[in-house]
């Protein structure tokens, strides 16, 4: 009985020393953040996002225009693990800006929505699409 204790213990202590190493050093998560002014960790790829979440952040982005770096986490599990505690959220997708991180399909959605993700995206230097189809109506009133 002593030896399955003992077993159990060495199993337990194993457990966690491999999950410690399983999750991608924050220094390799930053360089991955930093990479581009827009990164997002997501499930699948941009071409073909492996849940809705993802496909909705992929969906608000391509209305906007946005050139952006994508990394799936379903084909690294240390970068899965790795990318959530970088941010400290649970879930993903999810977007950073200029190296911040901005949030997950909800936020994205409401940014969107309110217009903040068009300001944020100003601040990163990036002209969102959806700002030029807006303007050049008006721009056309102006001229005439």
């Amino acid at each position: 009985m002593e030896l399955l204790r003992k077993s159990k213990e060495l199993i337990k202590i194993g457990s966690s020393i491999s999950r410690f190493y399983s999750i991608k050093p924050a220094e390799e998560i930053s360089k991955l953040v930093n990479s581009n002014k827009v990164v997002v960790f997501m499930k699948g790829v941009p071409e073909q996002p492996q849940c809705g979440f993802s496909n909705a952040v992929v969906q608000v982005l391509r209305m906007h225009g946005v050139n952006y770096d994508a990394y799936n986490v379903l084909q690294d599990d240390s970068l899965r693990q790795g990318i959530k505690e970088y941010s400290n959220w649970p879930t993903i997708p999810q977007v950073y800006i200029n190296g911040e991180f901005v949030g997950g399909c909800d936020i994205i959605i409401q940014m969107h929505q309110s217009g903040d993700l068009i300001e944020e995206l100003k601040k990163a230097g990036i002209e969102s699409a959806l700002l030029e189809k807006h303007e050049h109506p008006t721009d056309e009133k102006i001229k005439k």
